[in-house]
């Protein structure tokens, strides 16, 4: 079979045939031109990694996973494990190109979980079925609970992937974690994935990890202000188009601008079709040509973002003074001379939140040899676990460079 060359792993092999084929179907090779962090990039130049990076990545440690619980007694058929390969395989290929972003701008309702199912089921189709166990067990309708586990829980084959995948190409070196360790203590109990006590301290070093990854990489203030200016762009791309003004894009770009598309809008397969051509080409692209478009507001979001005059920004730990938001604004106004209403597009305030760790939400077990098992946020004697699992928030204000904050 089919043998990839991965800077993490070494040597993968594509585990099936209809694995294969469906790596090789154009709506999984697009994942080639989508990367994994966005534009992390602009930040950390070594961040261009790509989701087909990602889901290959991750399609070999459900291998790894799906082998040590086998080596302990678990029955998992050739059928299971193919299914939980295809879950896994495909649990991105909804995203669209700087995802996030996109999901706040073009389209309204939907993430890219659910465009993931849709592509799932619509790929089954053209596979006459073959794809059943794999979207029962990414929908958590499959038996045996713990595949689904493995591929969407507080301690996934996805997130052990793109922590040390990300960690690799960005060159923050908190975020490496044991995976393969932690993979070789999995167990399963009463159709719950655990993990073996011994590995205590791995799992200690993974919920640090992605606290400090999310950070200093995900949530790293430079990457958020980026983000925000790429999402306002795409508005004002979009706000534009829908009043019939000329915003060049490519045709199916075209289609998500002078069109509203809600989670309804992609029961029509001519929309799914049209979002699957979507690329970071598509969106960058179409931002170049922008930097030259007549209107001022669109010409300088697009242009800040190409030549990387990235928007000021400063966290806090409360919302901020909306008078002096206010003040921020009229300033804005002034110096870019634009009119007020717009000035909105440069001075953004909102929140992000690290859950590094979500009990209420899942739970990572560990087990113990005389067959009880505990939380690890119990188990553990270190005092930052437990206060992994509360959420922080911290309070954003972005505003163009050049303009003073008073």
């Amino acid at each position: 079979m089919k043998i990839f060359n991965d800077p993490i792993y070494g040597f993968i092999t594509v585990p099936d045939p209809l694995v294969l084929a469906l790596i090789d179907h154009p709506w999984f090779q697009r994942l080639r031109y989508i990367k994994q962090l966005g534009l992390g990039h602009l930040v950390y130049p070594g961040a261009l990694h790509t989701r087909f990076h990602h889901a290959l990545g991750a399609m070999h440690l459900m291998g790894e996973a799906i082998g040590t619980l086998r080596s302990k007694g678990h029955e998992i058929t050739e059928e299971e494990a193919r299914g939980a390969a295809i879950a896994i395989l495909l649990h991105d290929v909804g995203h669209g190109p700087f995802s996030h972003a996109l999901e706040h701008s073009l389209v309204e309702g939907i993430g890219h979980e659910d465009v993931s199912a849709l592509v799932m089921d619509a790929l089954n189709l053209e596979f006459n079925g073959a794809l059943d166990t794999g979207l029962k067990i990414f929908r958590d309708q499959y038996p045996k609970r713990a595949l689904h586990q493995l591929v969407s829980s507080q301690l996934d084959v996805d997130r052990i992937d793109y922590l040390n995948r990300d960690s690799f190409y960005t060159g923050v070196s908190e975020g490496v974690i044991g995976g393969e360790r932690i993979i070789k203590m999995l167990q399963i109990v009463d159709d719950r994935l655990v993990v073996e006590s011994k590995a205590i301290y791995s799992i200690e070093k993974f919920l640090v990890a992605r606290r400090l990854m999310y950070w200093q990489v995900y949530l790293h203030k430079t990457v958020v202000a980026c983000e925000l200016m790429l999402v306002e762009t795409l508005r004002r791309a979009k706000e534009l188009a829908s009043t019939g003004a000329v915003v060049f894009a490519s045709p199916p770009l075209q289609r998500f601008m002078r069109e509203q598309h809600d989670r309804s809008a992609f029961k029509d397969p001519s929309v799914l079709a049209d979002f699957l051509k979507l690329d970071d080409h598509d969106i960058m692209g179409a931002v170049k040509v922008w930097c030259d478009h007549p209107d001022k507001v669109l010409a300088r979001l697009s242009s800040d973002l190409v030549q990387r005059r990235t928007l000021q920004i400063r966290l806090q730990d409360q919302p901020w003074d909306p008078q002096m938001v206010g003040g921020l604004k009229r300033s804005v106004s002034d110096q870019l001379h634009i009119e007020n209403e717009f000035a909105g597009r440069f001075v953004l305030t909102g929140s992000i939140v690290n859950n590094a760790y979500d009990p209420v939400k899942d739970r990572i077990e560990l087990l113990y040899k005389d067959g009880s098992s505990k939380d690890i946020a119990e188990a553990s004697d270190n005092l930052g676990i437990q206060a992994l699992a509360r959420p922080v928030t911290k309070w954003y204000l972005t505003w163009p460079r050049g303009v003073a904050l008073k």
